[in-house]
């Protein structure tokens, strides 16, 4: 129990986790795209979702990271002990589709930055950072690989720095954060949704219930017994890790905004369709160390969120079916585990030499994610309060509020996507 009295009891950096990690792999490439365009097409008036997203994003993730905490499962394990098993089946295949098709589109948009950075080839590149990420984890063990994930994170910076190296109107940023100048419509409603859609994803909800699950699993198997009072005290934990890494992820978001808004936008660049685009739109407006901050950044959190969208859906599928599962485990000890992350992994790479266009591809990924995240959210909503689950640790009123607020948020933003599209 000393080892996680000591997490509890000092929340300092070195505590920090799956919540940073989770946060920091929203912000991947594809969803860099989505802010670049935000910023590009509405200027600073789009920066307000990312502030309102903030604390239904800290809720909802703190319901997944207390579910696999508190339960010792992921989250599919926990969908299938109270669920009837087609709504497992449903929302594990459509998360392994929408993942395998992010992963193609990141793994694009990361070959692209390198070859905007040294020329070449990016499909060469793409097969590259594929191939690299997958061999990490298969081959890397847990505890130093999820070190080096929390150390990536830092790549995220590079976004901040941008916006630092160009004008920017303060007092103007400041204004629109509070009133926005927004007109209602198609474009202005669907770039909304688009904004929810990348912020509060369901490979999210996976990741941070697998990576506590983890935590707890590892503790357990030292021998460590936990009390009524350590558990509080890792609860504690929990909410420090999950705020300070929702907060880092909607401040990178916020600046990418910012940065697009300030150089593409007050330029009259409006259209931009992916992160790599945004990167090479930027290097005559704001000068090539912007460029270069930007196309490494690409580089840095699509190294970051490969794993996370390959890990999440492997959790998921192999809790379905009460296969082993762990980064901590050998390739021969969980066979089936590694196997579909190499096949969300590799299948995201083969997508990218397919007449597949990546910016459909992408669109109808975050189609699949809008609609599966709901159900999700409102599954973990029922687990979460449900005694039989947690206990007497069920959450309590201010997080329940916030957590069925942000499924609502959700259930809008799904109405509208089909409404507009």
């Amino acid at each position: 129990m000393e080892p996680l009295k000591k997490l509890a009891s000092h929340p300092g950096i070195k505590h920090l986790g799956p919540g940073l990690i989770t946060g920091a792999a929203d912000d991947d490439p594809s969803g860099i795209a989505t802010y670049s365009q935000g910023g590009a097409q509405f200027g600073f008036n789009m920066l307000w979702t990312v502030i309102l997203t903030y604390p239904l994003m800290s809720g909802i993730q703190m319901i997944s990271a207390r579910l696999g905490c508190l339960t010792g499962r992921g989250l599919a394990a926990n969908i299938k002990a109270q669920f009837p098993r087609p709504v497992l089946f449903a929302v594990v295949g459509l998360l392994l589709l929408a993942n395998t098709v992010n992963i193609a589109a990141d793994i694009a948009a990361m070959g692209e930055a390198l070859r905007l950075l040294l020329g070449g080839s990016a499909h060469v590149y793409s097969v590259t950072f594929g191939l690299l990420c997958l061999v990490l984890q298969v081959f890397l063990p847990y505890e130093r690989y999820v070190r080096y994930l929390k150390w990536l994170t830092l790549a995220l910076l590079a976004y901040v720095a941008v916006a630092f190296t160009i004008e920017v109107p303060w007092l103007e940023v400041g204004a629109r954060v509070v009133l926005p100048s927004l007109a209602i419509n198609r474009d202005s409603i669907m770039m909304v949704v688009a904004v929810f859609g990348t912020t509060i994803s369901p490979y999210l909800f996976f990741w941070q219930a697998a990576q506590e699950m983890e935590d707890l699993r590892s503790l357990r198997e030292r021998g460590e017994a936990i009390s009524d009072d350590a558990a509080r005290g890792h609860l504690s934990r929990i909410r420090w890790d999950t705020y300070v890494g929702m907060g880092f992820s909607n401040l990178i978001a916020f600046f990418i905004i910012l940065s697009a808004a300030a150089t593409l936008h007050s330029a009259g660049v409006t259209d931009i369709q992916t992160s790599a685009q945004a990167a090479e739109a930027l290097r005559p407006l704001a000068g090539n160390f912007a460029f270069l901050l930007f196309s490494l950044g690409i580089i840095g959190t699509g190294m970051l969120a490969v794993p996370v969208l390959a890990g999440s859906a492997a959790y998921a599928v192999v809790e379905s079916f009460d296969w082993k599962s762990g980064l901590d485990k050998k390739l021969h000890e969980a066979k089936e585990f590694y196997g579909i992350i190499a096949f969300a992994t590799v299948g995201g790479v083969a997508l990218n030499f397919t007449p597949i266009d990546p910016i459909k591809a992408l669109y109808w990924s975050a189609v699949i994610n809008g609609v599966i995240a709901l159900p999700i959210m409102v599954v973990m909503m029922l687990l979460g309060s449900n005694p039989k689950v947690m206990g007497h640790f069920v959450i309590g009123r201010r997080l329940r509020w916030l957590g069925w607020l942000a499924t609502a948020v959700m259930a809008v933003a799904v109405v509208a996507m089909f409404v507009t599209i």
